[in-house]
């Protein structure tokens, strides 16, 4: 278990981190989000020490990470793929570092093993691809097993069976009970990963929920419909609260009212539907929505048609 309370991180004038206070269980993948800047990369560095706090507090397993005596047994981390000395073979750069906590070859054979680096265990890491760099961060970050894992952007290079992987992987250590906090940007892999989510912003907490409840309640769901005979709906559902837009395409989208709500009432009518759908807010649009104000780092706007080239 993950806890901050009042966690607090300011370089000289800039506040990084403002008072968050938040909760990673176990038994759940925990997804963090946030916009560059948003201070992710410092909360995550003050969980495992390399960062000290301003004020407040983080604890892992019920304690600061300098204060347990083997850190790497009670929490994996992933930061950095690119910290592995490059002349080490993945092998002996996992076995440099097993023998820091007594962990002998062959936990170090069997994480490559769950990595997939059999066969580049003996090559150096300098000639590894990201994606290959990836997997031997996470196989490092396994080493101890730990009771928590932290992994910042853990599919970054990886092609889809890696991503496949990892996924499967993070869902299966979360229902071993254990702690599993995970940062991308991907917020369709998040989606199909996490259990719940806290997003952050301009170094504050903006939402700590389940999925589900986050996209309820910063999204919209509307009912859509295809019918031959538009004007005879709109006529038959009309009334207060119900809100009916026709898109380009000649669809209707219905607010107000739920699909079988608009299915009853259109059989009532006699009206014919080729269509009747609930369509639910993406993550995606929850998460803009949650951030649009708090974005540090904003491109101009682009049109969608095309760019200057």
């Amino acid at each position: 278990m993950i806890t901050a309370e009042a966690l607090v991180k300011s370089y000289g004038n800039k506040v990084a981190v403002d008072a968050i206070n938040f909760t990673v269980r176990p038994g759940q993948v925990t997804g963090f989000l946030g916009p560059n800047g948003a201070g992710k990369s410092t909360t995550m560095r003050m969980i495992v020490g390399l960062d000290r706090p301003t004020s407040g507090s983080v604890h892992v397993n019920g304690r600061r990470y300098q204060d347990h005596r083997a850190p790497l047994r009670e929490v994996g981390v992933l930061l950095d793929a690119k910290a592995a000395h490059k002349g080490r073979s993945a092998y002996k750069h996992l076995l440099a570092i097993g023998a820091t906590h007594g962990i002998g070859a062959s936990r170090v054979r069997e994480v490559i093993g769950l990595a997939g680096l059999d066969s580049v265990a003996g090559k150096r890491v300098g000639g590894f691809s990201l994606g290959m760099g990836q997997r031997l961060g996470i196989a490092t970050a396994l080493l101890g097993d730990p009771a928590t894992i932290i992994l910042d952007e853990p599919v970054n290079g990886l092609d889809p069976e890696g991503v496949r992987w990892v996924r499967t992987l993070m869902r299966n250590l979360a229902a071993e009970g254990r702690t599993v906090l995970l940062s991308s940007h991907l917020m369709s892999e998040m989606a199909q990963t996490a259990d719940r989510l806290i997003v952050i912003g301009r170094g504050r907490i903006l939402a700590d929920d389940s999925i589900s409840n986050i996209i309820a309640g910063a999204t919209r769901s509307v009912t859509r419909v295809r019918t031959p005979d538009t004007e005879r709906l709109m006529a038959t559902i009309a009334g207060p609260g119900v809100v009916v837009s026709v898109l380009a395409d000649g669809a209707i989208e219905i607010s107000g009212l739920t699909a079988e709500h608009v299915a009853v009432a259109a059989s009532t009518a006699g009206v014919v539907l080729h269509e009747v759908a609930s369509v639910s807010g993406s993550l995606e649009e929850a998460y803009i929505a949650l951030t649009a104000g708090e974005v540090e780092y904003r491109s101009s706007h682009i049109a969608e048609t095309g760019a200057h080239r």
